[in-house]
């Protein structure tokens, strides 16, 4: 169930993150899971989740060391993990800047 609210909530710290990733060569606004998400070169790598969350692309062995400091949960959809996507809380906003740079390093690496 989408929360409104919790998005509101949540683009307010998203949003200026993303508008400096949006001054970069090849990164655009894009869908994704129901959401629109920073990408590069077409591959997102940032969004905020339908209750307000933000959500992240990283590499595997990254997403488990943050979720075993419990800052951080796993992405589940159609009770399947997502081994590279984390879900950060807006209770964790100082979490946001690093793991959205964390995760346009990944990808930019990654993506063609």
């Amino acid at each position: 169930m989408v929360d409104p609210a919790a998005q509101e909530r949540a683009h307010a710290i998203f949003d200026p993150i993303a508008a400096d990733y949006l001054r970069r060569p090849d990164v655009d606004i894009g869908p994704m899971f129901g959401s629109e998400g920073l990408r590069v070169r077409g591959k997102v790598f940032a969004f905020v989740g339908f209750r307000g969350g933000l959500v992240v692309k990283v590499p595997e062995a990254r997403a488990n060391e943050v979720i075993e400091t419990r800052m951080a949960e796993r992405m589940v959809m159609r009770d399947r993990p997502m081994r590279e996507w984390l879900i950060v809380g807006p209770d964790r906003a100082d979490l946001w800047p690093p793991l959205v740079a964390e995760a346009f390093a990944y990808l930019d690496e990654i993506t063609p």
